[in-house]
């Protein structure tokens, strides 16, 4: 069963709304539909590809409701490029922004730009450094998974096909990103509890063929190595790949995340153990309707956790 929303109150949240400037609603308001701005990483991450058509879909359904500008950059590290897309909404001067940002610190700036001039946002998919967000005296709302919990699921589920002491290692995203760092905390977790021995974590950049070099490279220096945790779907592949290369597939487990159309044929062949839906479809769905709410009833926002759900060859649709 599919687990559903989860409301977090943030307690003095309430008497530091106007201090902190959270979620700028005070602008004078636009005659006729919000405009809300989808500000996404990589187009070339078919997670993102999705995202995008769940919010097209969405906004179509919704047209009486809402307009949609949607946004994405190259590859998830052009951070520059994401902060000149946030400005070019700032003086489109636009309802809302739904931001999944490609750095948790690099973006806190221009989103507070987007605060100060009286625009709502919200972070999803990648939360945003909350100690930099209060170095800025802001508080921006997360809507997303945790991250953290999801990747331990996977690391469960894997650990109960190894014995203790067994090598792996971690393929992590980049490291100022997040979801990154919680999805490897999330790995280590498990891992530890298991009795596991991790012996490398290394950066795929969240790009396949980056992350089949990384795993070739992991797999020549521990040649013992029993399992690759991929903190995406891209790296799971590019780890499979390295896989194939050194004639290793079936000694390797591999666990990915994101449940992205291309691992579904290597999870229905055993190929790769196991990844973590986090609703791709649906995540800017759930920022974008949380932006409408705040818009519509002028509320102060707070983090709302969504769905993720461990996905193997059992369970895949």
């Amino acid at each position: 069963m599919k687990s559903g929303w989860i409301l977090f109150g943030r307690g003095l949240i309430g008497l530091l709304a106007v201090g902190l400037g959270l979620c700028g609603c005070a602008k004078t308001e636009h005659p006729g539909k919000p405009r809300i701005a989808l500000v996404m990483k990589s187009l070339a991450n078919e997670f993102f590809k999705t995202m995008e058509q769940g919010a097209r879909d969405h906004q179509r359904d919704h047209a009486e409701t809402y307009e949609l500008i949607v946004n994405g950059i190259k590859n998830e590290q052009d951070v520059n490029r994401q902060i000149e897309i946030v400005q070019l909404m700032i003086a489109q001067d636009v309802d809302a922004i739904v931001i999944a940002p490609a750095d948790s610190k690099a973006l806190v700036p221009v989103c507070k730009q987007a605060l100060d001039a009286g625009i709502c946002v919200i972070n999803i998919d990648n939360k945003l450094d909350d100690a930099v967000m209060a170095d800025k005296g802001i508080r921006i709302p997360f809507v997303g998974p945790d991250n953290r919990q999801g990747a331990r699921q996977a690391g469960d589920y894997l650990a109960a096909r190894l014995q203790p002491g067994d090598p792996v290692a971690i393929l992590e995203g980049i490291h100022t990103a997040m979801n990154s760092v919680q999805r490897r905390q999330g790995f280590q977790d498990a891992m530890e509890a298991a009795g596991m021995e991790v012996v490398a974590v290394q950066s795929g950049r969240w790009e396949m063929d980056v992350a089949q070099k990384v795993a070739a490279s992991i797999l020549t220096e521990h040649p013992g190595l029993k399992a690759l945790l991929c903190a995406n779907d891209n790296m799971a592949c590019g780890a499979y790949n390295a896989l194939k290369d050194a004639g290793k597939v079936g000694q390797v487990l591999i666990v990915g995340y994101d449940n992205i159309s291309a691992v579904k044929q290597l999870l229905r062949e055993g190929k790769i153990l196991c990844t973590i839906d986090q609703h791709a479809d649906r995540l800017a769905v759930f920022g974008i309707e949380y932006a409408l709410e705040v818009l519509e009833k002028k509320t102060t926002p707070a983090d709302r956790q969504t769905p993720v759900d461990l996905i193997t060859a059992d369970n895949l649709s």
